[in-house]
């Protein structure tokens, strides 16, 4: 059965005015050789792709990341550190460019000497949103590409979004999702990919946070779970039969506090009975590492590890013992 985003793609395009191509621009029609195979699984491929940037990443080897918008500490650490570990196995990184989980794997698949391909939910020409203009910058100038099934200056309307989660799951062998609640958009580019039989990625998260919901259930639903960096690795390296350039030489002695944290978010009282501690000392150690930026407030007042905390590569140096 065809998912709804799919059959998105039979609805005409809304008159718009026609502008030029912008130097460099491409239009790549199906069945050219340009055009990247992998789009005629999806139900209702799409006739063309409007590209700037190095075309060829879309031939691959490709993998798409995607997740929340809104992610916590936790699944940006996750996006981080995907994005990276598919640039060291010389995998180009798929995703959309919006805020959150999408933007933090395309910078670091970038920051490692990767590429990204954007697929775009708007026009190839137009940055959308501002707030990920250099990782569009980047595509563009041949990091990678940036792709739109929309034309030059099509400005970003609701309805391209569901037409675009398809296509970032068909140019990819794999889709990791990194972090997603319930209901989540990001589901339905992971429903694209079951659909069409690419390999689905998820990460388990706390089954006490919201945000995870998402992902956990697609790992009961059959999704492949990814329990440590190592795993996702392997992962990479089978599905695309490549060697990572870089790898860790262990898991890092985090402290007593902060392993407890990265188990799940925590109240200050809750952290305190946890590590049988004084309130004040548990504090005390709370203020220092909010300093050195290793820990953060959530919004409903619960203790996280930060993005910097999760990823450090060495052991933590202690705050108060702990």
């Amino acid at each position: 059965m065809d998912t709804q985003a799919e059959q998105l793609f039979v609805q005409d395009v809304p008159e718009r005015p026609e502008r030029p191509a912008p130097e460099g621009g491409q239009v790549i029609e199906r069945g050219s050789e340009a055009w990247p195979p992998s789009l005629d699984d999806l139900a209702h491929p799409p006739e063309r792709l409007f590209c700037l940037g190095d075309s060829t990443a879309l031939q691959g080897p490709c993998v798409s990341i995607v997740g929340a918008r809104r992610p916590t500490p936790y699944g940006e650490a996750i996006a981080e550190f995907a994005g990276r570990i598919a640039a060291e196995c010389g995998v180009t990184v798929v995703s959309g460019g919006a805020m959150g989980c999408d933007v933090v794997a395309e910078r670091a698949a970038l920051a490692a000497g990767g590429r990204t391909v954007l697929v775009a939910g708007a026009g190839a020409d137009v940055t959308y949103p501002r707030r990920s203009s250099d990782v569009f910058d980047a595509a563009r100038a041949g990091r990678g590409c940036v792709a739109s099934l929309m034309p030059w200056g099509y400005e970003p309307l609701p309805f391209v979004f569901p037409q675009r989660n398809p296509v970032i799951a068909a140019l990819s062998a794999a889709t990791i999702v990194c972090e997603a609640g319930l209901p989540s958009g990001t589901l339905s580019t992971a429903e694209a990919a079951a659909e069409m039989g690419r390999t689905l990625l998820a990460i388990p998260g706390s089954i006490f946070s919201p945000q995870s919901r998402g992902c956990n259930r697609l790992i009961c639903d059959g999704a492949q779970p990814v329990t440590d960096e190592s795993e996702l690795e392997g992962a990479l390296c089978g599905l695309y039969g490549t060697l990572r350039r870089e790898t860790l030489g262990g898991t890092p002695d985090r402290g007593r506090l902060l392993s407890a944290l990265v188990a799940s978010p925590l109240r200050v009282d809750e952290l305190s009975a946890r590590l049988d501690l004084s309130l004040a000392r548990v504090m005390r150690a709370i203020t220092a590492y909010e300093v050195r930026g290793l820990v953060c407030r959530l919004p409903d007042g619960r203790i996280s590890p930060t993005r910097q905390a999760l990823l450090m590569r060495g052991d933590v140096p202690r705050e108060q013992g702990l």
